[in-house]
């Protein structure tokens, strides 16, 4: 049976409402709650103790304000991650303990100078911290907030002995997430970890599609009917679904959706962001995320999570 479009798309919000909060935080994660953002989405790291948290990457110092604390420069190193160098400090060189010490800072203050104001105030998370704030938002709000995770460079944490897949769901056992009716969502452009967390959970999975040639591969009307047999959904780049032209201006709908709800899965795309450098040619935020409703999709992520529910509730009250 062919997969049918929504409605108006899951609103998912990427690494939290992170176009107003540092990334990754429980505030950020907080705030998207508070802008009604149906899903929250950690990206997930590894510690030297083996505990996950919410980090875009494993390298510190975008990100956090390790890079002025004098009692880790002698952490800062050059290892290979996904087969790029990469100087900085890393997660799985300090303990949760020392982690805990450091403080999350705005990752794009030349874009969003806002976000600067709340540098140096908030933890990292862990990945029990994201879940119980999903828990209890969900009691307190009487409705569902849903968790959308990522575990980050895989292939570089097993190389380091701190494998990620099994850690991640015996986390989220502990928190009584197991089958595919839970608010849990596993996603990851590394498909062999992906096919691991297949192996170990009933839990509802994501393939991520990057703008890069070995995907084309993957988004074919076969390839997606293959797919279908394993995972929920797919996760495309935006361009996968709405091309932009050489001006910049979004071109017309590609075959995506409709081969993909043929195959019976859902589409999440990735990522919406309201700055002007992100959006295409002749069109405001709003319009962007309009423009990709009406293409069909199911769900997507978003920096600025209250932007598009105000987009979507003026669709949801259209088609009422």
């Amino acid at each position: 049976m062919a997969h049918p479009p929504a409605v108006a798309p899951t609103v998912i919000a990427h690494r939290g409402a992170s176009g107003y909060r540092p990334e990754h935080t429980l505030a950020a994660y907080r705030l998207a709650i508070a802008q009604g953002a149906d899903m929250i989405e950690p990206d997930l790291v590894c510690t030297a103790d083996g505990v996950l948290v919410a980090r875009h990457e494993n390298e510190l110092g975008r990100t956090t304000d390790i890079g002025a604390r004098p009692e880790f420069a002698d952490r800062r190193t050059t290892k290979s991650v996904d087969g790029e160098q990469v100087t900085g400090w890393f997660s799985e060189d300090l303990t949760f303990a020392e982690l805990r010490t450091v403080r999350a800072v705005e990752r794009l203050p030349e874009l969003r100078p806002g976000g600067t104001v709340y540098d140096g105030r908030f933890p990292v998370p862990s990945l029990d911290e994201v879940l119980d704030l999903a828990r209890i938002s969900s009691h307190r709000l009487g409705r569902t907030i849903g968790v959308y995770i990522e575990a980050k460079s895989p292939e570089h944490f097993r190389s380091v002995g701190l494998p990620l897949e099994q850690r991640l769901v015996d986390r989220l056992d502990a928190h009584g997430h197991r089958t595919a009716e839970d608010p849990v969502v596993l996603q990851s452009f590394a498909h062999d970890s992906l096919r691991e967390l297949a192996a170990l959970t009933a839990l509802r999975l994501t393939v991520l599609l990057d703008d890069i040639p070995a995907d084309d591969a993957l988004s074919t009307p076969a390839a997606l009917r293959e797919l279908a047999a394993w995972v929920w959904a797919v996760g495309p780049s935006k361009d996968r679904v709405l091309p932009r032209r050489a001006d910049g201006s979004l071109d017309a709908p590609s075959a995506f959706v409709a081969d993909a709800h043929a195959a019976d899965l859902a589409v999440h795309v990735w990522t919406f962001r309201a700055e002007s450098p992100f959006l295409p040619v002749g069109l405001d935020a709003a319009e962007e995320l309009l423009a990709f409703a009406d293409a069909g999709i199911d769900g997507l992520f978003t920096d600025q999570p209250d932007l598009a529910v105000a987009a979507l509730r003026e669709l949801r009250r259209a088609a009422a």
